[in-house]
């Protein structure tokens, strides 16, 4: 077994391992166990009781977080010329079409976010075995094919993220940054709880939210009691 470092046991001396915080204790308690140099990522993890191999039991969505993720998104606009310029007004960081498409055949995949129009999905779907498997495929439900193209790019840059149930049952994200104060680290999680249970499937039976856990880059989890969060969200 390997040693635990001295930042690690002041981390698990702070959790109670059995037991289930509140989403304000634990929006508190991320920030108090996190010993990174660097301002470390909030990230959230939902079991949920559904069977993602069940296309009627498939959670997927976008969220606009309140405060946003706190992390700088880089969007790539693929548009026609006659739309570029209002990409570049809402900060797409890098805007074209043909020129961007032959860049991501040779390997460039270096963004956060693609967002493009339907009458160049044609173009676009030629991408989707490099686009794909990284998350980058433009959906129009995720918002990313639109003609609303500067209003999609506001929305990224702001804090818009799509999310999707792993084949686990696991939706997991990011929410914020651990430099957020406790109660931006926790209106960005009960936002985001009240999307995914807007979003339950019909045909899921049971309990829906099984269980939540609020961690950052490199910290132990910590376990939050359900009810804490939806409570909030009614």
């Amino acid at each position: 077994m390997g040693r635990i470092t001295k930042n690690k046991k002041a981390s698990l001396d702070k959790l109670d391992k059995g037991k289930a915080y509140s989403i304000d204790e634990a929006a508190q308690l991320v920030k108090e166990i996190t010993f990174t140099k660097f301002d470390a990522s909030v990230d959230i993890d939902v079991r949920l009781g559904v069977d993602p191999r069940k296309a009627n039991q498939m959670v997927r969505g976008v969220v606009s977080l309140p405060h946003g993720t706190g992390k700088e998104i880089r969007v790539l606009a693929l548009v026609t010329p006659d739309k570029e310029d209002e990409a570049r007004e809402a900060g797409a960081d890098f805007v074209g079409l043909d020129d961007y498409i032959e860049k991501i055949k040779g390997g460039w995949t270096d963004v956060d976010v693609v967002i493009t129009m339907p009458p160049v999905m044609g173009k676009v779907g030629q991408l989707g075995r490099i686009l794909g498997p990284r998350g980058l495929m433009p959906n129009p439900k995720s918002g990313t094919v639109t003609m609303e193209v500067g209003k999609a790019v506001s929305e990224v840059k702001q804090g818009k993220i799509d999310f999707k149930v792993d084949k686990f049952g696991i939706v997991h994200t990011s929410i914020g940054k651990v430099s957020f104060p406790p109660e931006k680290i926790r209106e960005n999680a009960v936002e985001f709880i009240k999307t995914i249970i807007k979003l339950k499937p019909v045909a899921a039976k049971g309990t829906y939210v099984k269980s939540i856990y609020l961690s950052s880059t490199m910290s132990p989890g910590i376990k939050v009691e359900p009810k804490s969060v939806s409570d909030k969200t009614e």
